[in-house]
C-alpha cells in the first residue's frame, strides 16, 4: 500500500495515518541501518588486510561495488532521519513519509547489491570463480524472492480479495 494513501480499515485522520506510517518505517529502518552500517564498517577494513594486495582485478572490482553500494545503502537508509530533522515542525509529514519510503526502498536495493557483491568476493577468494558466480546468483535470487516477489504476491492476493 502507498504510504500516504488512506487505509479503509482504520479510523484515523490523515495526520494520524502519516504519523503511524512514519513510525512504522522508522522501526523497519532500525533493523536495516544497524546491519548495513556493520557491513560498511567491515568492508572499510578489508583494504588494510595483508591479503588484499593479492586480489585480482575482478575481486577488487567486486570489493569496490560492495563498498560503494554499502555506502549508498547507508546514506539512503539514514536519510529519513536527517530529513525528519530538517523538516521538523514544517508541516511536511506527507512529503517526509513519501521521501522516506522511496529512500528506504532504494536503500534496500543498494543493500542487496552490496551483499551480493560481498558474497561473490568471499566465495571467489575462498573457493573460486564458478562457486562465486553461483553463490552471488543465489544471494540475488534470495533477495529478489524475499524482498520483492513474495510481498508482491501477498499484495496481489490482498488486492483481489479486497
Amino acid at each position: 500500500m502507498d504510504p500516504v494513501q488512506p487505509d479503509p480499515e482504520r479510523d484515523e485522520t490523515d495526520t494520524e495515518r502519516l504519523d503511524r506510517n512514519f513510525d512504522e518505517l522508522l522501526q523497519e529502518l532500525r533493523v536495516t541501518q544497524t546491519g548495513v552500517q556493520i557491513l560498511a564498517g567491515f568492508l572499510l577494513t578489508i583494504p588494510f588486510q595483508q591479503r588484499f594486495t593479492t586480489l585480482d582485478d575482478i575481486q577488487r572490482n567486486a570489493f569496490l561495488v560492495a563498498l560503494a553500494a554499502a555506502v549508498v545503502a547507508t546514506a539512503l537508509l539514514v536519510a529519513p532521519v536527517s530529513a525528519h530533522r530538517l523538516l521538523f515542525r514544517r508541516h511536511a509529514k506527507r512529503e517526509l513519509v513519501t521521501f522516506a519510503d522511496r529512500a528506504a526502498m532504494s536503500g534496500l536495493v543498494a543493500l542487496a547489491v552490496s551483499m551480493t557483491a560481498a558474497v561473490f568476493l568471499i566465495f571467489d577468494v575462498v573457493v573460486g570463480r564458478g562457486a562465486a558466480l553461483g553463490a552471488a546468483a543465489l544471494a540475488l535470487l534470495l533477495f529478489a524472492v524475499n524482498w520483492v516477489a513474495l510481498p508482491l504476491v501477498v499484495r496481489a492476493r490482498l488486492t483481489r480479495s479486497g
